[in-house]
């Protein structure tokens, strides 16, 4: 049953640092969503940006095997301008590929996007357009951010099982419930709260990503 799930390894702990004091400087700014309900309508226009991200995705899969290896990461790097070092790319490309195979699957693409998205944000310039060349998509990147800013209420990076629950009591409806059975999902270690990569993966399957593109 572990299959699948992120791993605690030591070549990924300094990224994984690195995404939860970003995720904690964008909190202090805080967020235009102020209910899971707003969340919850916003799906329909996420699911869309991500499929044209497979566009993206199509054209980086240079040997079309259904996947991007790190010289192919490296490619789309450069196409889209974003400056990492040899040794970043690989932190992040092994942080996203959750089994290890030594590719990057489309809903791992999504994550890995996003998550550089968050951490290329310069503060000497937060009114720039665009981070990587991809307006569209990173309008749909800071709703993804905007979305784990207000479930961490209490802005520690962490989105815990209380936090969620808080949020769902507020909006008074069914859906909450939905949103409960996904905290369960996103919670891979079981240890009682969600990080911004976990939050992300179990996005995908919140707007049905992972379960279209699975054969």
């Amino acid at each position: 049953m572990g299959d699948g799930l992120p791993k605690a390894s030591s070549h990924t702990s300094k990224l994984e640092s690195q995404i939860l004091e970003a995720v904690i400087k964008r909190e202090s700014k805080g967020t235009s969503i102020k209910s899971i309900n707003r969340i919850i309508l916003k799906f329909p226009k996420i699911d869309e940006s991500f499929r044209k991200c497979k566009v993206i995705f199509e054209h980086f899969d240079e040997d079309k095997n259904g996947s991007i290896d790190i010289k192919e990461l490296k490619h789309c790097f450069e196409k889209l301008q974003v400056n990492f070092t040899t040794e970043e790319i690989t932190d992040i490309f092994k942080t996203c590929d959750l089994n290890d195979d030594m590719g990057i699957s489309f809903n791992e693409f999504i994550v890995l996007l996003c998550l550089v998205y968050l951490l290329k944000e310069d503060p000497a310039s937060s009114n720039t357009k665009s981070r990587m060349g991809i307006p569209d998509l990173e309008a749909t990147f800071e709703t993804l951010v905007e979305s784990f800013v207000f479930l961490d209420s209490n802005k520690d990076g962490h989105v815990s099982k209380s936090e969620m629950i808080r949020a769902i009591e507020e909006t008074k409806q069914s859906d909450g419930q939905i949103a409960l059975k996904r905290f369960e999902e996103m919670d891979w270690d079981k240890n009682g709260t969600v990080n911004f990569k976990e939050f992300l993966f179990a996005f995908t399957r919140w707007v049905g990503i992972e379960d279209d593109e699975e054969d």
